[in-house]
């Protein structure tokens, strides 16, 4: 993109120590996870603690999709919001998912003690920001309806966003929703120690690129890369990938990629994580603990707003847009030099909820995708679930509003 700027590989890679799979690929297994996500990785931990002996693979490695390249959040709740979300499915079932994502949040910080992950992994809290009138009007009505229903969000206004910087707001910034338990964290770091603890626990890893699964007897075969494995139950984490192993889920998990660039370390000028909607796609962006801010979003300057890719390439249109952001929301922040610039692969679903299922016609197969932006806050607990469901045959009910025939 442009001439010194590293534009393939994220912030967070170049900032993680590296990791290497230690295991090749054994004939059988108990248990199978595809994918070394936030998802996979999880999946394996709480497969590996419960004596399972998973096998963990990935075409690459741990957290080469969407988690190694992503905002590094874990905020709670749905893509859509309370609101939204509750228009599709009613209030009860999106208060159930709201509230698996603070279970997984929970989930997330008790892995980080218990397993001495340094990972940053910190409450800052999250500022949604509202750039006109109207918008903090309809956030006004959004921390009502979260609030009523027990979630820890406040209302602020411009001089109220103002105490949590170290540059002043521009006057676009009317106010914003702060939810402040709300978590930064180095996304990366936390995914290689999660794989390094499920290892501790007795998982083994591989690389290798799965290309099919059936029904074979009582097990289910794999035919990979690296040759053939029976497994006793498998887990799909392969979001953005996830129709190239299960056809089912073509046109119901679509991959779309996000875009993203890191400044070079300033200063500190952001306490929190940040959102907001500077264009019809959404932006984000946190400070981390070195300095650097990472920014992401702006799909819309995309002519087709990246939807239907597995490109990692960022391209100019997005790039140029993301460019702007900060310095059109705040005008006095200087020294902002661009040092990476990168994407990642997403994957969403036609009502912006991801799917966690049984795959069809595989009664020993599991999946999880179609997180739309959300894998983080979810995934730690859906990898739970989905252990939980190849031992016992049946989804979690915290899950169950995401099955597949929704």
């Amino acid at each position: 993109m442009t001439g010194g700027v590293d534009d393939s590989t994220s912030y967070w890679q170049a900032s993680a120590p590296g990791v290497h799979w230690q295991h090749a690929l054994p004939a059988q297994s108990a248990v199978v996870v595809i994918g070394a996500g936030i998802v996979g990785s999880s999946a394996a931990y709480w497969a590996a603690r419960a004596g399972l002996q998973p096998l963990l693979i990935d075409q690459r490695a741990p957290g080469a999709g969407a988690t190694g390249r992503n905002g590094g959040f874990m905020t709670f709740g749905t893509a859509e919001g309370f609101s939204g979300t509750s228009r599709r499915i009613g209030v009860a079932a999106t208060k159930t998912l709201f509230d698996l994502t603070l279970h997984s949040r929970a989930l997330a910080r008790r892995i980080v003690v218990d397993e001495r992950i340094d990972c940053d992994f910190a409450a800052r809290g999250r500022l949604s920001l509202s750039l006109n009138a109207t918008e903090h009007e309809h956030h006004a009505a959004d921390v009502a309806v979260l609030r009523e229903a027990g979630y820890d969000v406040e209302l602020l206004d411009a001089a109220g966003v103002a105490q949590l910087m170290h540059t002043p707001p521009g006057p676009r910034i009317v106010g914003a929703i702060f939810a402040p338990g709300d978590v930064t964290l180095h996304s990366l770091r936390l995914v290689n120690g999660i794989v390094a603890a499920a290892e501790r626990h007795g998982a083994l890893t591989a690389t290798a690129t799965v290309r099919s699964l059936a029904e074979h007897g009582g097990s289910v075969r794999l035919e990979t890369s690296a040759g053939t494995i029976e497994a006793g139950a498998v887990i799909i984490a392969a979001n953005a990938w996830s129709s190239q192993l299960v056809p089912a889920l073509r046109g119901i998990i679509t991959p779309v990629r996000g875009q993203m660039l890191s400044y070079a370390p300033l200063p500190p000028v952001f306490t929190t994580g940040i959102g907001a909607e500077f264009s019809e796609t959404g932006e984000y962006w946190q400070q981390t603990s070195d300095g650097t801010i990472v920014l992401g979003g702006c799909r819309a300057a995309a002519p087709d707003r990246d939807v239907d890719t597995l490109a990692l390439v960022p391209t100019a249109p997005v790039q140029t847009a993301l460019e702007r952001v900060l310095p059109t929301l705040f005008p006095q922040l200087d020294g902002l030099t661009i040092e990476r610039r990168w994407a990642g692969p997403m994957a969403f679903t036609p009502d912006y909820l991801p799917v966690v299922d049984q795959v069809p016609g595989v009664a020993r197969a599991w999946f999880a995708g179609g997180f739309c932006g959300h894998g983080m806050p979810f995934g730690v607990r859906v990898g739970q679930a989905l252990v939980e469901a190849a031992q016992r045959g049946v989804l979690p009910t915290d899950v169950a509003p995401l099955h597949l025939g929704r």
